[in-house]
């Protein structure tokens, strides 16, 4: 560990902890159609194992904060990750939809242990001053993960079969899982006087939920931010299916969008130099309602072919990468204190808000890509309500700047 760069092989271990999740999500997106095919089912009904794991992500980040403070990281992450490897075998050798639906569930829970313990290892084992730079490394790896899995499943899916990539995540993750135990450093002592009595953890988030900002904007970014979860649901069976795209070429779709809202989360940063992340924010909804109605016309009276549809998409995507930073930010301003906890309630509106879209995408289909362009532009459309109603009505507290982001408080 005494090379050049002690810290490489630890921030490699995070990412690929960090990364569990986002690829259990999008892997296997390509696979829609051959999996309702395998299992005698529509593939509606198969757009419910992703609901059945975000809402498996979005619960499971209120539990394992806790958990990781008063049993030590590396316990309940051992547990929460033998619970993703098994969960993974049984979606591989399931026989029925429902049953998929149920592992995949499991799934979310246990890989869920990944993503909550990654972060609070980076704030326990880098120095001060390398936090920073370690989190903007997991966030690279992140946000690179969405334009590698579903290319990766659409190649496994015309080459192989789908139940590959199910077997592929458990090696995967049992691999990381030897990492850990060999290489990380057990990090945070367990602290036994936190309790974990559900009463005392529900008015933790009580307390953080009364601050009307953070309410305001984590509605504003969870409804805003269930946009793309209506294309994730939607768009294998719209491409594959409708304008006939093979998993491969989909694959490769989806790595190209997912481009956009990298991009423009990049592009953010710069933005912040001159402009507030409430104007930010009121421009990205803006744009992305008009983009939104265009693209409902273009569906609706069958005038998009296949490129027209994802231009148009791309434009649309890219006012997730300059809302969403900008709403959590807004979001977790107010708390010197219970950052932890409004972090945790914030992923979980996110995601909880994500699974109901993807579920209402699965309960309209019909064989059209309407369900998925309406919900996605109805999602822009609810949270910029909300931040039209509530905006007024809020007693600022702004992102402390730093030297050239202080016009974020303009």
């Amino acid at each position: 560990m005494k090379k050049k760069n002690p810290y490489f092989l630890l921030v490699l271990i995070l990412g690929a902890l960090s990364t569990i999740s986002p690829f259990s999500i999008d892997m296997y997106l390509p696979a829609f159609p051959a999996i309702a095919k395998s299992l005698d089912t529509d593939i509606s009904k198969v757009q419910l194992s992703l609901t059945s794991y975000l809402i498996g992500i979005a619960f499971g980040q209120l539990f394992y904060g806790p958990l990781l403070d008063k049993y030590g990281r590396k316990k309940p992450l051992y547990a929460g990750l033998f619970l993703y490897i098994a969960a993974s075998v049984g979606c591989a050798f399931t026989n029925s939809v429902e049953s998929l639906i149920a592992m995949r569930f499991l799934q979310a829970i246990g890989g869920c242990a990944g993503m909550v313990a990654a972060q609070a290892l980076v704030r326990d084992i880098f120095p001060v001053n390398k936090i920073a730079q370690a989190f903007a490394l997991l966030t690279l790896v992140i946000a690179v993960s969405p334009m590698i899995a579903p290319t990766l499943g659409g190649y496994i899916t015309a080459h192989f079969d789908w139940h590959w990539m199910f077997i592929l995540l458990a090696v995967i993750t049992a691999l990381i899982l030897l990492a850990i135990k060999w290489t990380l450093p057990t990090g945070a002592e367990p602290d036994r006087k936190i309790s974990l009595r559900p009463a005392k953890v529900a008015r933790k988030y009580l307390e953080v939920m009364k601050n009307k900002q953070f309410l305001t904007y984590i509605l504003v970014g969870g409804i805003a931010g269930a946009a793309p979860f209506a294309y994730i649901a939607g768009s294998s069976d719209v491409f594959i299916n409708i304008y006939g795209l093979t998993e491969t070429q989909y694959g490769w779709l989806f790595a190209f969008l997912a481009v956009a809202m990298i991009g423009s989360t990049q592009m953010n940063h710069l933005l912040l130099v001159k402009y507030s992340s409430q104007k930010i924010i009121r421009v990205a909804l803006s744009y992305q309602m008009l983009v939104g109605l265009v693209i409902i016309g273009g569906v609706w009276f069958d005038v998009f072919n296949v490129w027209a549809l994802i231009g148009s998409m791309f434009i649309f995507l890219t006012g997730h990468g300059l809302s969403v930073p900008n709403a959590a930010a807004l979001s977790l301003a107010p708390f010197d204190q219970n950052a932890g906890s409004a972090s945790a309630m914030m992923g979980f509106m996110r995601m909880a808000l994500g699974g109901i879209v993807s579920a209402l995408v699965s309960f309209f289909h019909n064989g059209t890509a309407i369900p998925m362009v309406v919900l996605m532009a109805a999602c822009i459309l609810g949270g910029g309500l909300v931040l039209l109603v509530y905006h007024n009505k809020i007693k600022f507290h702004l992102p402390k700047s730093k030297k050239k982001q202080t016009c974020v408080a303009h």
